[in-house]
């Protein structure tokens, strides 16, 4: 089975989950047994990620497995029963499966385990990488891991951790995820730099001094030529914008 998996994949499985409920209606003569609802619990599991798949659209490769009920557990004779998810469980790794008898003549609400592994291509560091150091292509290379084996994101794009610093000592085998880089500091404060000041229609540049240390996509303070204070967005090694 395959999923389409994003950042929002949790988001688009509260919403599966939530149009699933009720779906394993189906009536039941005698005691239910712990592999009977556990082959229930899993088709439902398989179906609400086979959903979650048509909605996103990028192909992973799912495996879920639904563990099983304690087979000491006894479960009455049920008309209904209903598969949800607990609160803050998600259909995203290591989780829980919660079925209840909502129909019959006693009610009954249990949890199963659930597991979900979504397998596809990432970037996996290569060799041990220090705190502080500078992601570059040589660091990385591609392979293929569970993308649910953490709650982090993976850094799939190339242009989100390129160029960035390790923000902890990254090990072999590691596969890049959210967290693990931080943007890099170009510039030191007292480094001189350019100011690109951009307005409509207009745009203009000078040389500066910059006041505090400069971050790749953040505000750097600067003091112009003309003694002028301003703040601006630092764009690269020596560039820093300023939209007016």
């Amino acid at each position: 089975m395959h999923l389409a998996i994003s950042s929002a994949f949790a988001c688009r499985v509260a919403v599966v989950v939530g149009s699933c409920l009720g779906a394993l209606s189906t009536s039941y003569a005698q005691e239910f047994s712990s592999a009977g609802l556990q082959a229930m619990a899993q088709r439902w599991a398989e179906e609400a990620a086979s959903k979650a798949q048509r909605m996103e659209g990028s192909p992973l490769r799912l495996e879920v497995t639904v563990g099983a009920l304690d087979s000491r557990v006894k479960l009455a004779a049920c008309a209904n029963v209903e598969a949800y998810m607990p609160p803050g469980a998600r259909l995203w790794g290591r989780s829980r499966l919660g079925m209840r008898c909502v129909d019959g003549m006693s009610r009954w609400n249990v949890t199963l385990p659930v597991t979900v592994k979504a397998f596809g291509e990432a970037w996996i560091v290569k060799n041990q990488i220090p705190s502080g150091t500078n992601l570059s292509e040589s660091d990385v290379t591609r392979g293929e891991v569970d993308w649910a084996e953490d709650q982090s994101a993976v850094l799939a794009d190339r242009g989100i951790w390129l160029g960035q610093t390790a923000s902890r000592l990254l090990s072999t085998g590691q596969t890049l995820r959210q967290g693990m880089v931080r943007p890099a500091q170009v510039f030191q404060a007292g480094a001189s730099v350019k100011v690109v000041a951009q307005g409509p229609g207009f745009q203009i540049s000078g040389e500066a001094q910059a006041l505090s240390a400069g971050v790749v996509g953040q505000q750097a303070r600067v003091r112009m030529e003309n003694g002028r204070i301003a703040s601006g967005l630092v764009v690269d090694m020596r560039t820093v914008r300023i939209d007016l």
